[in-house]
């Protein structure tokens, strides 16, 4: 489940690879199949029983994403029903007459899949490397559970529990709980104002046959939409989807319309919450038109220069102050009317009373202080940055059409972007007048006024109207046509160390190749200190590393932000305890530009004493909130626990309370000091993938790095395997509805161990994804948990002689339940032990990760990590290889035998973290 989305950026999930060759044409339609509108790559067709296919070939990146959109949200939940749209996502999950184990069948496979609920719709998606058998089988399975899932009532009794924890998990987040309160305070009749988890009542109570009905109301073609990206064959494609889909009869009952319209809201509303906890948050929100709307795109804008930060008008008045810790704003696009936000988060003790004073003149007095052309401007560049961005990602595309989807038409995704290029100060301030006026806000009190004062929310007009004419703009070209194999890519590579005088030297990774839109990702990492040197320094590190971007090179925090917009890119220069890092994802033209900021930045911080009382605050308050937080609570004591260093020690785990001391008495001259004596970029490594000329970037990496150099030489500190006694604790987090476990257990492992990738594939089979068997055993059979996992960490050194390993387990729970969950954790981990593996697990578990590896691969970003890492341990994509060789050799008796030398379920300790108090009341009833 997620929050409402805005339609005009969605989020990227990685930059993609590029294209070779012309653009494809479109398909042509077979028999029973109408075509539909083309834009920019896009093009739609429509069954005879009303499915619509949107297609969009690109093979730049070689996985396909399939994204199935059904019109059914929460929003379309009745009396008694709420929560049925995600309760019956996580059902469609069960299986069907064909396809009895969805998750093993998906894993076995290579699909990287979910599902989403929001108030609109509720998708369906996966990514998998492209295949022509793996697409036929998914399609082949979305037509079968569209029309025959199981929806049995022994399922809804077990997932009825886990989507409770779920719910129960939520209410821990307490800006959650807020936006939820709100939200149904500002809605008195339509379903916007109830949450998509649904109330609990409905979720625990509703009868199998009211679940069943609905399912056959809302899952049909005729509300499905069917998004295919990536590297396909269109015409094959669109041939598979008809033979898949045309059969699926549609409904002769029509699909149901809800015509509920929220009237204007007639004065101030209220809303109080009081829970346990340190944070204090205020939030205001106002009703505004729906997406489809021309308001939408100016009230985007207007969300933009109020909410961000740095540089928004909400961050300058309320945190630059000292009022708040930190603030935000959000404009909703949904298919009907939604709501204009903004949230702030208090320091304990804060002017709470102030801070709302002062939120509510930024919001509410815009006629008083109007926007200009500047502040508009550099709002538009950002939001159309991120959609130059976003594009320039197919997969990331297919499911950003979701929400236009949703909201009436996929083709509304590009016309928002061209209407928020036209957008100017006077739509905006007009916007502003318009509909953020205190008779249409609802915040935290209610006011009656002499006079009504109302806003009417204007009817936004259907996509097909808004639409008239459009035709949007020319397709995105691409590049090359990648192979993301380990042999091509150390073979594209070139490598070659700059010898500076120090250390190991600064090493470079250049991977040029063409890639769609000219992006190019750049990662750098630049090393110092020993373990002697940096003893007591830890703090003022992590410190030095987080200022870097809030000033520097003669810019401040707000213009940095501003010039790498101007270059389109989006940028991470930081610092920790022992290396300073650039991060880029840029393009061609501006990365020479970008890297010559970075550096900037990376020599010249500023360190202003405002800006570093800012972070320091903000620090403080996140620790404070940690404080009541089951998974902080748990986390805390695990890591005192198996901390094998002293105080003083670099890696020391501090307890919260000294943390809170340290940053305290930090002074900023020992931020200076810090970087005074140990930055420096002369002995590193650094990884550039994508499109750039690698004689013209190597130049100047010579130029801008080769000769800075450390105060303190960088040598590694040693890490080791630490036996730890086994512990088990309780730690009560009050009015904490959900609950946390924590499981660990040392081992001495090294990555280049020979039983390194057999515990990888037990680790895999353990609780590796939806498909293991923790997850089959405490969320699929005992309901008891929303997410449970286990996870294998082995250690690396240059020196091959570092063994720090551990086996961790990670589940949330309710408190009543977290003693069930860790029998049950026990008891898989004495199964494994004592059975072994089988043999289909095995083979299943080999597959799945090949195929995990091979997609990673086919991300710059993940590319770019795996060659810096390399750099550093002295190796080549031949490692990565041999692992894959390693994994495919395995045969269940070394596994079996590697699990038994390794894994001693007596030996994990285990945290349990919730509000066992209430627990127990609860049981007592």
């Amino acid at each position: 489940m997620s929050a409402p989305q805005r339609l005009a950026v969605p989020l990227a999930l990685a930059l993609s690879l590029a294209l070779a060759g012309a653009r494809a044409e479109p398909a042509r339609p077979p028999q029973g199949v109408a075509a539909g509108p083309c834009v920019e790559g896009i093009c739609e067709y429509r069954l005879g029983n009303g499915l619509r296919v949107l297609l969009f070939p690109d093979a730049s990146r070689p996985t396909v994403t399939v994204n199935l959109v059904y019109g059914v949200g929460s929003a379309q939940e009745n009396y008694g029903e709420t929560g049925m749209a995600h309760l019956l996502e996580h059902m469609l999950f069960k299986g069907t007459p064909e396809h009895r184990d969805i998750p093993a069948e998906m894993k076995k496979r290579g699909i990287n899949f979910n599902a989403n609920t929001t108030q609109d719709y509720t998708n369906y998606y996966g990514s998998f490397p492209a295949d022509d058998a793996t697409l036929d089988w998914l399609l082949t399975l979305e037509a079968d559970r569209m029309l025959h899932s199981d929806i049995a009532k022994a399922d809804l009794d077990s997932e009825m529990t886990v989507v409770r924890n779920e719910m129960e998990n939520g209410e821990n987040g307490t800006f959650n709980v807020l936006d939820e309160r709100t939200r149904a305070t500002a809605y008195l009749w339509h379903h916007y104002g109830q949450s998509t988890i649904g109330a609990r009542s409905d979720v625990e109570h509703v009868p199998i046959e009211r679940l069943r009905a609905y399912y056959r109301t809302w899952y049909r073609p005729d509300n499905a939409t069917l998004v295919i990206a990536g590297r396909i064959d269109p015409q094959r494609t669109l041939d598979t989807v008809a033979r898949r889909f045309a059969k699926l009869a549609k409904p002769a009952q029509p699909i149901p319309v809800f015509y509920t319209r929220e009237p204007a809201q007639d004065g101030e509303r209220e809303v109080v919450i009081r829970r346990v906890g340190d944070v204090r948050l205020l939030m205001a929100a106002y009703h505004t038109p729906a997406a489809t709307h021309a308001d939408a795109a100016p009230l985007a804008v207007l969300d933009e220069l109020l909410g961000r930060t740095p540089g928004g008008r909400l961050h300058k008045a309320l945190v630059e102050t000292g009022l708040a810790e930190s603030v935000g704003a959000g404009a909703d696009a949904l298919r009907d009317p939604g709501l204009f936000s903004a949230q702030v988060a208090l320091a304990k003790g804060g002017d709470a009373a102030k801070a709302q004073q002062v939120l509510l003149a930024q919001m509410e007095g815009i006629a008083q202080r109007p926007v200009d052309a500047a502040e508009v401007d550099a709002a538009k560049q950002r939001i159309l940055n991120a959609y130059e961005q976003a594009y320039t990602n197919v997969s990331g595309v297919a499911l950003g059409l979701s929400d236009p989807i949703a909201a009436g038409d996929w083709r509304l995704y590009f016309q928002f972007r061209d209407r928020v290029e036209k957008v100017d100060a006077d739509a905006v301030n007009r916007v502003a007048r318009t509909y953020l006026r205190a008779s249409n806000r609802t915040l935290g009190r209610y006011e009656p006024s002499e006079k009504p004062d109302r806003v009417e929310v204007p009817q936004a007009p259907d996509a097909a109207g808004a639409l008239k004419g459009y035709v949007g703009k020319a397709a995105v070209d691409a590049g090359e046509q990648f192979d993301p194999s380990p042999a091509n890519i150390q073979a594209r590579t070139r490598t070659l160390t700059i010898d500076t005088g120090v250390g190991a030297g600064l090493k470079l990774a250049l991977l040029p190749k063409k890639t769609r839109g000219n992006t190019v990702t750049f990662s750098a990492s630049f090393r110092f200190g020993d373990a002697d040197s940096l003893r007591g320094r830890d703090v003022a590190a992590a410190l030095a590393g987080a200022m870097l971007m809030r000033g520097g090179a003669g810019l401040s925090r707000e213009q940095i932000d501003a010039r790498f917009q101007a270059l389109k890119t989006g940028a991470r220069v930081g610092g920790g305890l022992q290396s300073a890092s650039i991060g880029l994802q840029t393009r061609r033209g501006q990365l020479a530009d970008a890297v010559t900021l970075a550096a900037g930045l990376l020599r010249e911080p500023t360190f202003s004493e405002a800006e570093f009382e800012q972070y320091r605050r903000q620090a403080i308050t996140g620790l404070e909130a940690q404080r009541q937080e089951p998974d902080a609570l748990a986390g805390q004591a695990l890591a005192r626990h198996f901390d094998p260093w002293p105080a003083g020690h670099p890696l020391h785990a501090r307890s919260l309370d000294e943390s809170l001391a340290a940053i305290r008495a930090l002074k900023l001259e020992e931020l200076r000091a810090f970087h005074r004596e140990f930055y420096g970029s002369a002995e590193g490594e650094i990884a550039v993938v994508g499109d750039f000329d690698p004689d013209a970037l190597e130049r100047q990496l010579r130029t801008l790095f080769a000769a800075w150099k450390p105060g303190h030489a960088f040598a590694p500190i040693a890490t080791r395997y630490t036996a730890v006694a086994p512990e088990q604790r309780r730690l009560d987090a009050p009015d904490k509805a959900n609950g946390v476990l924590l499981a660990r257990a040392n081992l001495s492992l090294k990555e280049t161990d020979p039983d390194y990738p057999a515990l990888v594939a037990a680790n895999y089979i353990l609780g590796g994804g939806m498909k293991s068997r923790l997850t089959d055993r405490i969320r699929q059979k005992d309901g008891l948990s929303y997410s449970v996992s286990s996870g294998l960490d082995a250690d690396a050194s240059r020196d091959g002689r570092d063994d720090d390993g551990n086996w961790s387990v990670q589940a949330i729970a309710a408190p009543q339940n977290l003693d069930k969950v860790e029998r049950a954790t026990r008891e898989e981990l004495t199964r494994l032990v004592e059975s072994g593996v089988a043999a289909d697990e095995l083979r299943d578990a080999v597959s799945g990760l090949l195929t995990q590896r091979e997609q990673a691969r086919a991300s710059d970003s993940t590319v770019a990590g795996l060659l810096s890492r390399n750099l550093f341990f002295g190796r080549t994509m031949q490692f990565s290889a041999d692992l894959d060789a390693k994994l495919k050799a395995l045969t269940v008796e070394s596994v079996n035998a590697a699990i038994k030398r390794h894994l001693k379920p007596q030996d994990f300790s285990v945290y349990l973290a919730g509000d066992f108090d209430a627990a127990k009341k609860a049981g007592e009833k």
